[in-house]
């Protein structure tokens, strides 16, 4: 059950939630648990597998999840995606929170919560993954606050921010390469404003090796001049070889050299000495 979902089933709202503003207005209205109602709702659901208790821990803490993902909005993608994605890392916490722990619910659920807007992001930021390993996330999440000016990284920077997040210089050169660019599209957009500049997609600064008009009159003019001399070689054969040299050479299903020999009272070797003479009189035609 999404967020959205469970204040609809809550009589207590009657705000609407078909836009982001009024969802947030209805949450904000929840107030905050208190510490011993939330280990009171978090035994009945832990003990009794009760879905109402864990209905109002979600409810509960769901302005939390949306003060988090605020701090993601950087990163250029929708802010309610970011609030969903942060709902399913709530739900997932509620789940596994134990009451006894000693520690509050919101408290253990950041992790939760962070971790999967961190899987959005890095599923939706680019096209090209800028983050697999283990390093690389933790670089691109804390790249951006580990600047202190504008531009690139001078040699003492990127070995500070290095030093602090306990990476090599290499990875933080990287990191920071990744980040400064930007996904392009192999084919030139089909609204692309000409005007806009000189940004070519890289469709169009590929070379085309067969588009000069020069060359392919050549290469056309050539195949026509063997076409025609080939025909000239087979008319010079006599109708034996002509015939041979087709049913061999010129025919989708070839024939085999004992079928000639069968056909025309000879033998096999007579048949592969005609179609040899033969085949040396066109490459001669061909030639001239």
């Amino acid at each position: 059950m999404t967020s959205k979902a469970l204040i609809k089933s809550d009589p207590h709202l009657a705000v609407p939630v078909g836009s982001l503003d009024s969802y947030i207005q209805a949450i904000t209205r929840l107030p905050v648990l208190d510490a011993e109602e939330e280990k009171r709702l978090a035994r009945r659901l832990r003990d009794r597998q009760d879905l109402e208790a864990a209905r109002k821990l979600v409810m509960h803490n769901l302005r939390f999840v949306v003060h988090i993902a605020r701090g993601y909005t950087g990163y250029g993608l929708n802010l309610g995606d970011l609030i969903q994605e942060g709902n399913i890392g709530l739900m997932k916490a509620v789940k596994r929170f134990d009451p006894e722990m000693n520690v509050r619910l919101i408290s253990f659920a950041v992790h939760w919560i962070r971790a999967e807007i961190h899987e959005f992001i890095l599923r939706n930021w680019r096209i090209v993954k800028v983050a697999t390993t283990k390093a690389q996330r933790k670089l691109f999440f804390n790249l951006r606050s580990a600047k202190q000016r504008l531009g690139w990284f001078n040699s003492e920077e990127v070995n500070a921010v290095a030093d602090d997040l306990g990476v090599t210089p290499q990875q933080v050169l990287e990191m920071e390469s990744r980040l400064a660019g930007q996904d392009v599209s192999f084919d030139p957009a089909p609204t692309r404003n000409d005007d806009d500049g000189p940004m070519l997609a890289p469709a169009e600064t590929l070379v085309d090796e067969h588009g000069d008009p020069a060359e392919a009159l050549e290469s056309e003019d050539w195949a026509s001049h063997h076409e025609v001399r080939l025909h000239a070689g087979l008319r010079a054969l006599d109708d034996r070889s002509r015939d041979i040299v087709s049913r061999r050479w010129l025919t989708d299903r070839k024939a085999t050299l004992h079928e000639l020999a069968s056909e025309y009272g000879i033998s096999a070797e007579r048949v592969r000495q005609l179609e040899s003479n033969a085949m040396r009189k066109l490459r001669s035609s061909l030639e001239a």
